[in-house]
């Protein structure tokens, strides 16, 4: 019987080897960090003994692969040429720390589009994938499906799409499912989860998918509005992330948790899912 890949966020600020000795105590065999503060600010300055140990217990303690996050500040997408340029810069330096670590996935928030057209949010959101994936060939990009607030990119899988065919590198994007974020999407996840999974690999693809953040939200169905909840506590409910788990095509991907958790709370949640698991 295979096991269930289950994590949660979890911060990395006393290190990665830290981070994961976290994740063992609370019966996690993945999780997610951000790449540095995820309002903005500097990395972290890799610590060569840290990155050494951190790769001999992901071995060693056979865990799934692990996620790294952009920070929020990062918005591929702005017409506004400072934050544009920021979004190149941070995004160049993450890929380049990810280079130097066990860990490949990168998970980012396509961004807003501000008051710019479609088309215009679409290259610039190529530009900077292209730029940060040139010079770090061993990352893997994970676009984050997203809940539709105004102008905001990402929330639809036609949308996802065509941020994929346009990368130079397509070959190295990939799609993170946020569960809050397509239910708020419109995307009914709850009543019709096999249609939804169908509808993702017609357009999509299921290759494409490397990752799914599970968590309930505190907004309705279709509300385009972005609040995750703890399971159970939110309009999805707990019998829809014990379906999710067990769905054939999507069980044997990383599942991370963003509740509003602190450790505790998540090892209560990943006893749940363990315990709901059919393998």
């Amino acid at each position: 019987m295979s096991s269930l890949n289950i994590g949660c966020h979890l911060s990395a600020a006393k290190g990665y080897s830290a981070a994961c000795e976290t994740a063992l105590s609370i019966n996690a065999n993945t999780f997610q960090f951000f790449t540095r503060n995820p309002r903005g600010g500097s990395a972290r300055t890799p610590d060569t003994q840290d990155i050494e140990v951190f790769g001999r217990m992901l071995d060693n303690e056979d865990f799934a692969p692990i996620v790294a996050h952009a920070p929020y500040t990062i918005n591929m997408a702005s017409p506004k040429e400072d934050v544009y340029t920021g979004a190149n810069e941070l995004t160049k330096s993450d890929t380049a720390l990810l280079e130097t670590l066990p860990v490949k996935l990168y998970n980012v928030h396509p961004g807003s589009r501000g008051g710019a057209e479609m088309e215009e949010a679409f290259s610039r959101i190529k530009g900077v994938m292209d730029t940060a994936m040139q010079d770090s060939p061993d990352v893997f990009f994970l676009l984050e499906t997203m809940s539709g607030k105004k102008n905001e990119m990402g929330s639809s899988f036609e949308e996802i799409r065509e941020m994929i065919a346009r990368a130079e590198h397509s070959d190295r994007v990939g799609v993170t499912l946020d569960t809050c974020h397509v239910y708020c999407a419109g995307y009914d996840i709850v009543n019709e989860l096999d249609c939804v999974i169908t509808q993702f690999d017609r357009i999509i693809g299921l290759d494409r998918l490397k990752a799914v953040h599970l968590n309930d939200s505190a907004n309705p169905f279709d509300s385009h509005k972005d609040r995750h909840a703890r399971l159970g506590e939110g309009s999805l409910g707990m019998e829809a992330f014990v379906r999710i788990v067990n769905h054939p095509a999507l069980k044997s991907l990383p599942f991370i948790l963003e509740t509003p958790n602190e450790p505790e709370g998540y090892k209560a949640e990943i006893a749940f899912l363990r315990d709901s698991f059919k393998g």
